[in-house]
Order: structure tokens, then sequence, then C-alpha cells
């Protein structure tokens, strides 16, 4: 029954890993700012950087780290971070521009971390492209490698429709979400959601950026 599971999430990943090897230089010129310009997003993620300290295990991991630049502004935070990529010019490209720091190619649904291993995970828009019925074993995954009491911040997104809606991401087709729908997600994946951030980022597409803080029961 695995495999029967894992074909169809291989077939969108390949396409996703393609479409993303193949703007790694345009992607990363357009957030070497470090979310300088995104204020609301850069401090729930220092909260989360510094509830996870709070915890006593520092070690996070970046899933979907894409160019890096999350994976280096969590180390300036006083993690122990690393970043895991499903896209092999991604990681090449973080490799170089972050020598200190470890990247990894993976994919979400099997992540190269021991169980209960990690203090925080940090998910940066990196599930949006996962087809809705796929999107729990994501979040099982990420349940597996946290500690109990570890912290999850994911970041997508948002809409006001109570299912999600795909639509013509630029490298990808992608999916927003509804946050109240997306909190009952991380609850069965064993998550209890104690933070949100919903905001307008002027977007032409007319989504909300949503943000949700959740810790493992």
């Amino acid at each position: 029954m695995g495999g029967v599971n894992f074909l169809p999430v291989a077939k969108h990943q390949d396409e996703t890993r393609a479409a993303y090897d193949g703007v790694v230089e345009l992607y990363a010129s357009m957030f070497a700012n470090r979310l300088e310009t995104q204020p609301f997003a850069r401090n729930m993620i220092g909260t989360f950087a510094e509830l996870v300290r709070g915890t006593g295990n520092s070690r996070v991991a970046d899933v979907g780290c894409g160019p890096g630049h999350l994976t280096a502004m969590l180390h300036d935070l006083g993690l122990d971070a690393f970043g895991l990529d499903l896209s092999p010019a991604m990681v090449d490209h973080a490799r170089r521009a972050h020598p200190a720091l470890k990247f990894d190619e993976a994919r979400m649904e099997a992540l190269p971390v021991e169980d209960g291993a990690l203090g925080g995970v940090l998910a940066h828009y990196s599930m949006i492209h996962t087809p809705p019925g796929e999107l729990p074993a994501l979040l099982a995954e990420q349940a597996r490698v946290l500690a109990p009491g570890g912290l999850l911040l994911v970041s997508f997104f948002g809409t006001d429709a109570p299912e999600p809606v795909r639509f013509d991401h630029k490298v990808a087709p992608a999916y927003s979400w509804s946050a109240d729908r997306f909190a009952e997600l991380l609850a069965g994946a064993g998550f209890v959601t104690f933070a949100r951030l919903l905001h307008d980022p002027a977007s032409e597409r007319g989504f909300l950026d949503a943000h949700l803080l959740a810790r493992l029961r």
C-alpha cells in the first residue's frame, strides 16, 4: 500500500523539483534580503526561534529551505539549523551561499532525521505545492522528527474559502488554505496551534499571508 501512495507524491514532487531547479538564481536573488522587507513573517520566525531555544533543544530543520536564506537566519538567531530541499540545484546554491551550514536533498514525506530529534521545524511556504490529499502525510512526518513539545512554524497562502484553492503559482501549481482548515490538519497530526498571524501581502493574487505556530503534544 505504501508504494501505491508514493507514486502520485513522486510525480508532483518530480515536477516541482524540475521547476525549481530551473529558477534557482532568479529565486535566490528575489529572496536574498532574508525577509528584511517582510516584518510580519520576520517577527514570527523570531518568535519561533525564541520558543525553540526555550525548549532546550535548538536543533531545527528548515524544510523546503530553497537557497538557504532562512536557514542562515535561524542560525543567526541562535539555533542549530540545517536545511532540506527537494531541489538539488537549490541545495547546491545553499551550500555555496552558506558554506558553514548543512544542506541536504530530501523529500518532505521521508525526512532524513531520526525520530524525536528536533526542537523545531520551519516550513516556510514549502508545502504550498502539495496536493491537499497528501498534506496529512507530510505533517505526520514533521511530527515524527519533533521531540514532544517541539515547535512547528508553517507559512502558506491564506484564503477565506472553506476548502483549499488551487492556483497557478509562478513556479508550479500551488494551493491556498483557510487557516482554520490547516489548523485542523495540524491537530490531526498531533499538533496544538497556539498562535496565528494573517496579513495582507498586497498581492495581485488576493491571498493573505498565513503563519501558524504549533506545538507537538
